[in-house]
């Protein structure tokens, strides 16, 4: 078990992190794919929804399963949160992540609109099942989270300019906290309104 540093630290919930982009990128690759229908291309667009399929999974699957073994590395690893650590809430860690993606995701979603003119619908299928993939990835932490019965967080400041790095070379280890920390539920969706008690 990883000795925790005893300074304060902001903390990120790692599977809020890892889906704050499925949003953006699925949209962006919906929205790519129904423009690029509309264009014949170069291949037809038969054959462009027929690659656009092709992306799609392949992409969910790559997302879905790259940098597992690091994951399950830090997480193994992971040092308790000390009680002076600060939780970020989820709507920041979103909001950081979506800001230092912006042009990223305007540069992307202006690519797959292109790419169109050549094969229809297969940028925009490549993004969309990069989205899936994030949303995969995050169901799976959120299961390991459920079964070790404690949720995953990295420092804020480890997570690089842009805020989406949870498993970056910048990551010396993960904390964890309880199950009911934070305003997120295990995978990093929203939390259900709690209980009366």
């Amino acid at each position: 078990m990883a000795r925790a540093d005893r300074r304060a630290q902001g903390l990120a919930r790692v599977a809020v992190v890892v889906r704050a982009g499925a949003a953006p990128l699925w949209w962006c690759g919906v929205v790519a794919a129904g423009v690029g229908v509309l264009v014949p291309g170069l291949t037809g667009r038969r054959i462009g929804v027929l690659a656009a399929a092709a992306l799609f999974l392949v992409a969910a699957a790559v997302v879905a399963y790259r940098g597992r073994r690091r994951y399950r590395a830090l997480a193994r690893g992971a040092a308790r949160a000390g009680r002076h650590d600060v939780l970020q809430d989820r709507a920041v860690t979103v909001r950081n992540w979506r800001r230092g993606h912006r042009w990223w995701l305007l540069v992307a979603f202006a690519a797959a609109v292109g790419s169109s003119f050549a094969v229809p619908a297969a940028g925009g299928g490549l993004l969309a099942g990069c989205a899936v993939g994030l949303w995969l990835k995050s169901a799976w932490l959120g299961r390991r989270e459920r079964e070790a019965d404690a949720l995953l967080w990295v420092r804020v400041d480890w997570l690089g300019r842009r805020g989406g790095r949870p498993a970056g070379k910048a990551v010396k280890g993960y904390r964890s906290t309880g199950i009911a920390a934070g305003d997120a539920a295990p995978g990093g969706a929203r939390r259900r309104t709690a209980a009366l008690v």
